[in-house]
């Protein structure tokens, strides 16, 4: 009969089964961290596309000399379609044209067209313009796009990420570009 010392020695000099128990106690520690980088990467690219979204929509409205309602639907189809293919339900896009007055003192919206799920909130003049940034009887194209990035796996990265970007471009055919009837 072995004594009990003898078998605490054995089993503390015993080696088989230590890599699957350091597995055991690593594994989750690694699961956890792959899929954090995985929802990570995920709510980066949808900042990126986000911001694509804006600066598309506004670049094709720049490019448009008598833009219908008919093409700016076509735009916000476009921005839907860089959001893809990630969920758009809660992509939010407005297109608005900003004019600055005959003294060159204030801006004001002049028109404005936004998608089917924009929620209702007035155009506001940008400060960036009151800088003194467009002359007097100058006009930009000012393209908005919001995202709700909601993660499949909330546990690890907080539930919901909201993304707006605004950008401003100048019409390049005429200026200012004819309100379409939005």
């Amino acid at each position: 009969m072995m004594r009990p010392l003898q078998r605490l020695g054995r089993f503390v000099r015993n080696r088989e089964g230590l890599a699957a128990v350091e597995f055991a106690f690593v594994a989750p520690i690694l699961i956890l961290a792959y899929f954090g980088v995985a929802e990570l990467c995920g709510a980066m690219l949808a900042q990126r596309k986000t911001s694509h979204v804006a600066s598309a929509i506004g670049d094709l409205t720049a490019q448009y000399s008598a833009p219908q309602p008919a093409d700016i639907t076509n735009f916000f189809a476009a921005g839907q379609t860089i959001m893809s293919p990630s969920n758009t339900t809660s992509l939010q896009m407005r297109i608005s044209e900003v004019q600055e007055n005959a003294a060159g003192t204030a801006a004001t919206v002049i028109w404005s067209c936004a998608s089917a799920n924009w929620t209702k909130i007035p155009v506001t003049t940008p400060e960036v313009l009151q800088a003194n940034l467009i002359a007097a009887n100058q006009s930009v194209i000012m393209s908005e796009a919001k995202y709700t990035y909601t993660s499949p796996v909330a546990y690890i990265l907080p539930s919901v990420f909201n993304y707006s970007y605004v950008f401003y471009l100048r019409p390049r055919i005429v200026d200012p570009i004819p309100a379409p009837a939005c």
